[in-house]
């Protein structure tokens, strides 16, 4: 599924991550169209009518990415990984910035099953599972990484045990132990 060829993102994230200004420029145009992915993939869980819209949120990631301090990016994958987590940031921050103007608002159930990696219709309280996730790194950090990765991500198992250099058995039982693990968190709440 890759949409471009690592070998040349690679090089272009390094290049960036030393200081070139001008492989940022060259880079973002091979992945817009993955992180476009990535960005519809969490706004399908949003509510209809939601104000930020997946081109802005992609511009919102762009301008986190060009503000952040040198980056030492190890490929393609690596470069994914954080720009899933900071679409989930962004997502948590808006989701509490509307809900501060309202007071309790919907509480709505998320289940952690593989079909929610590609679905299109995604009910997900993204503070919550957020806080769930936040308590999981707390104990387990790897384990809250594969979450991210994969669920938010996208990636797939081989992608993860790549960014977390771990083998692809270890991302498979790291997967299974978080999704009980976050289910049952989660339905506390």
């Amino acid at each position: 599924m890759a949409l471009f060829e690592q070998p040349d993102v690679t090089e272009l994230l390094q290049a960036w991550g030393r200081g070139d200004k001008s492989a940022l420029n060259k880079l973002i145009p091979v992945v817009y169209a993955e992180l476009h992915r990535l960005a519809h993939q969490y706004m399908s869980g949003e509510q209809r009518g939601h104000i930020l819209q997946t081109t802005a949120l992609i511009n919102e990631v762009y301008l986190r990415l060009i503000d952040s301090d040198r980056q030492n990016w190890r490929n393609r994958a690596h470069f994914l990984a954080i720009s899933a987590q900071l679409m989930r940031q962004i997502l948590v921050d808006f989701a509490r910035t509307r809900r501060s103007h309202k007071r309790g608002g919907e509480v709505r159930q998320v289940s952690l099953d593989e079909a929610l990696i590609v679905s299109d219709e995604q009910d997900i309280d993204l503070e919550t599972l957020h806080d769930a996730l936040n308590a999981l790194a707390s104990s387990d950090k790897r384990k809250s990484q594969v979450v991210e990765l994969r669920f938010f991500g996208g990636l797939s198992t081989e992608e993860i045990a790549e960014v977390l250099k771990v083998s692809p058995n270890t991302v498979l039982t790291d997967w299974s132990f978080a999704k009980a693990w976050l289910c049952r968190e989660m339905q506390k709440k």
